[in-house]
């Protein structure tokens, strides 16, 4: 009887589906292959088609879940109704017969048909579609589409570089507004919890109540959701297992169960991280209620921040702090007020609970590993062999640090007559340390001395205005340049050779004070000056650069740094040796994670060297340069001997090469290295013409042989 009202309920709520709904694996294909005959108006219709099938395959799979989970429930068996397997899976078929009639409505034809392949789910799940419908759209000669589908994309790929270009070019292009630059895939949640973060830290607290509200609404939503796709089909790493490694019936159920609660376990990472970012924001859900209680309470509801309060000590019981302001609250309202925690909370703290224990006891017991999502599960959930690993974990990443402590205290440094001014106690961080007297008053002159060639021939901005303000002017010199002007007479080869070896010794200098033993090579090496501009100085109020971690993105609101694309994530250490001091402004200053407390500064001279380790433990800016000329090399070093810096191999090899060559003729030419970069003036295409990076073709694989336009940007 359940099931036949099932069936009725869902053949009302069909009437109005479509009559089918073609797979949109079968579409994508269609369409890609038309993207490739350049027939450009049906490779639009039909990738719009696949994304909408897409999403109408996703909405389908949502709402039959839904539907059966409240129609074929399991709960609620009268007692003594039979043998328990029978009642259990009589259930178990009545829900699969409801899913498989209610997807064969909804969708029009079997559900197996709309069962793509994993490399066709990753590039939906990448947005790649919209990577081929924005170069369509824009030989239709629809520009608004086409800037919506190349947004769309680079929110989800932020590190692809070909992307980022055509963007550049939608922006300089007449005819493109604002507002084209759409994402058409946003996550409510996120625009809103961005909203109400950024209200909060204006102190305007009745507006980030409303936007984190609807953010803590719009998160739960999106779990939800979520977690009814999570009951897909079974995904076996081993596809061609033998048939006598099958397992059995309880084995199969068991290990297939678990697999939909892992996957349900890891929605919260899910929803929990920002398109286009690797790494989840953490304590996603309680930092809401963290935010909310506090900004409930600066608006004068103490009600609702008391059950703010309650519902977050859902997640972390023995919080000291928000314990303390439950008992104001309930000192306030009065000790006959009861404050209870929100039920929407407690029913995902319990039900997350319960899922956890079943995942450990699995783990435990019949093997595999699960990595925990969150950080306020309780100690006591887990199985104590499994405690035992955790607490080995800490303790080497213990060891670890303390052997990283020992290390800044060894020495002697390789040369003579250079001293440490201030180590990382003297400048309230980790992994800082300041030399003197690593080049002399001389060296320094002859240094600058190549800057002016830099100014007349090195790689500047356009216009030389700096990257980061327009109230400076820019000029830089790579290692290979110098050697190449030095090639053509345009510089000293003396001055050419001394950026290479004060480059080298700084390179020992910060080896053997923070890695003894462990080799470090160059990433990249980069002679830059910053000048004043003078008639723009008057009321200025932003950094010659701006604050910021070398080798992952700085995010302040969050307080994270996140190590993936485009940050340079395989930097180590960073280094500056300053050759000048006549200037005003120009310090270095480091800072907490926030941005803005600043816990220690440098001010530059002649033969300082400041070094610190690249991560997120060290974040840093410059003060405006406010007067003159502020000239130094910047250094970057990396572990990675597969990133070391390429540039210098052909600078040293030049090198060699003058060496052993004496009293060259007059009039010799030396040709020296092609690096010029792709015109700016090329249609917003990905590379190969009207070719975009799909999964045949690597992101900004293109680019490997200009590596210095890229990395040139990214000086002090």
């Amino acid at each position: 009887m359940a099931s036949l009202l099932c069936l009725l309920l869902l053949a009302a709520a069909a009437a109005t589906s479509p009559s089918r709904l073609v797979p949109y694996d079968l579409l994508y294909a269609d369409g890609v292959r038309a993207y490739f005959a350049r027939d450009w108006g049906r490779a639009a219709e039909l990738l719009q088609r696949a994304l909408h099938s897409y999403a109408g395959l996703r909405a389908a799979r949502r709402a039959c879940r839904a539907a059966c989970r409240r129609e074929a429930a399991f709960l609620g068996e009268p007692p003594g109704a039979g043998p328990w397997e029978a009642a259990l899976f009589g259930r178990v078929l009545q829900r699969a017969d409801c899913l498989q009639h209610c997807l064969g409505r909804r969708l029009g034809s079997a559900p197996s048909a709309h069962r793509a392949s994993h490399a066709i789910r990753r590039d939906f799940e990448q947005r790649e579609p919209y990577n081929y419908l924005q170069v369509a759209f824009f030989q239709l000669k629809k520009l608004d589409q086409a800037v919506s589908a190349a947004h769309t994309f680079f929110v989800a790929n932020p590190q692809h570089l070909q992307m980022r270009e055509d963007i550049e070019k939608y922006q300089r292009m007449s005819g493109v507004k604002s507002d084209n630059f759409r994402d058409l895939e946003a996550m409510p949640h996120w625009e809103a919890y961005e909203a109400g973060v950024q209200h909060y830290n204006a102190d305007e607290y009745l507006q980030a109540v409303a936007r984190l509200e609807e953010s803590l609404t719009e998160a739960l939503s999106a779990l939800e959701e979520c977690r009814a796709l999570c009951e897909g089909p079974w995904e076996d790493e081993d596809e061609e297992e033998e048939e006598e490694m099958q397992p059995g019936l309880y084995e199969a159920i068991a290990a297939h169960y678990i697999q939909v609660l892992k996957c349900r376990q890891q929605c919260v990472l899910e929803i929990a991280t920002k398109p286009g970012r690797i790494s989840a924001t953490e304590d996603f859900i309680p930092s809401h209620l963290d935010l909310l209680q506090f900004a409930y309470d600066q608006v004068g509801n103490q009600a609702l921040a008391a059950e703010c309060a309650a519902s977050y000590l859902l997640f972390y019981p023995t919080d000291e702090p928000m314990l303390e302001k439950i008992n104001q609250y309930r000192t306030e309202l009065g000790e006959d007020t009861a404050v209870t925690a929100r039920e929407s909370i407690r029913h995902y703290v319990q039900r997350s609970l319960m899922e956890k224990k079943l995942i450990y006891y699995a783990v435990e017991h019949l093997g595999g590993t699960f990595n925990d999502p969150d950080l306020w599960t309780p100690d006591e959930l887990i199985p104590e062999n499994l405690k035992e690993k955790h607490r080995e974990d800490q303790e080497k990443q213990k060891q670890e640090t303390l052997d990283m402590e020992e290390r800044e205290k060894r020495g002697p440094l390789p040369f003579e007559g250079i001293a440490v001014t201030m180590d990382s106690r003297q400048m309230n961080g980790t992994q800082r340390v300041v030399f003197d007297r690593v080049l002399t008053e001389s060296e320094c002159k002859d240094l600058l001395r190549l800057t002016k060639a830099a100014g007349e021939s090195g790689d500047g901005y356009r216009a030389r205005r700096s990257p980061h303000t327009p109230h400076e002017r820019f000029e830089g010199l790579t290692i290979l340049k110098a050697m190449q002007l030095a090639q053509n007479g345009d510089v000293d080869w003396r001055d050419a050779k001394l950026l290479l070896q004060a480059s080298e010794k700084s390179r020992k200098i910060v080896e053997s004070y923070f890695t003894p033993g462990k080799k470090l090579h160059f990433s990249f090496t980069h002679l830059v000056c910053r000048t004043a501009v003078d008639e723009e100085q008057e009321g200025r109020m932003d950094l010659s650069h701006p604050v910021h971690a070398d080798n992952c993105l700085l995010d302040p609101e969050g307080q994270e740094c996140w190590r993936e694309p485009p940050a340079y994530v395989y930097r180590d250490y960073s280094g500056i040796l300053y050759l000048n001091d006549d200037f005003q402004g120009g310090g270095l200053f480091f800072t907490e994670m926030d941005s803005v407390t600043v816990t220690a500064e440098v001010h530059p001279k002649c033969g300082r060297l400041v070094a610190f380790s690249s991560g997120k433990e060290n974040p840093h800016g410059v003060w405006a340069v406010s007067r003159g000329r502020r000239c130094a090399i910047a250094l970057w070093y990396t572990h990675s001997q597969e990133h070391a810096e390429q540039e210098r191999v052909k600078a040293e090899e030049l090198m060699e090469q003058r060496a052993v060559e004496q009293d060259p003729p007059d009039g010799e030419e030396h040709q020296g290295a092609d690096h010029s970069s792709r015109s700016s003036s090329e249609l917003p295409v990905p590379s190969g013409g009207a070719r975009p990076t799909s999964w045949r073709h690597k992101p900004g694989s293109d680019r490997v042989q200009h590596p210095k336009e890229l990395r040139a940007r990214d000086e002090f």
